[in-house]
């Protein structure tokens, strides 16, 4: 089994850009689809970005965050790496990666069943 460790969070200035990193241990990543969440105080946790597994993975992202936002994978490495510029204070929350072991699991977190621990991040106007 698949285990999650994201880091890169912490506290940010409006406008700073920001790289998170989720690292996979127990077994190759490269065959798992990866998405990032997000949940702010109050909310459901919601899709930001994901990945499909591969070498050069389809990828696609929520609209509040395309276009400021890339994510990318280095199965070498076993981590994928969401990198969010532009931050605003809305961007406030916990991030967490997601995994499962099929091409692309979506935006839908139901859909996904190996969860890091989450980090928090906190952007400051």
């Amino acid at each position: 089994q698949v285990q999650l460790v994201e880091s890169g969070g912490g506290l940010v200035q409006a406008g700073d850009s920001l790289r998170l990193s989720c690292a996979a241990s127990g077994r190759a990543f490269s065959n798992y689809g990866v998405g990032w969440f997000r949940q702010a105080p109050g909310k459901g946790r919601e899709f930001v970005a994901g990945i499909s597994w591969g070498i050069g993975g389809s990828t696609g992202y929520a609209d509040s965050v395309k276009g400021r936002s890339t994510i990318s994978r280095d199965n070498a490495k076993n981590t994928v790496t969401l990198q969010i510029d532009g931050l605003r204070p809305d961007d406030t929350a916990v991030y967490y990666c997601a995994a499962r072991q099929i091409h692309w699991p979506g935006d839908n977190p139901i859909r996904y069943d190996i969860w890091g621990q989450g980090i928090q991040v906190t952007v400051s106007s």
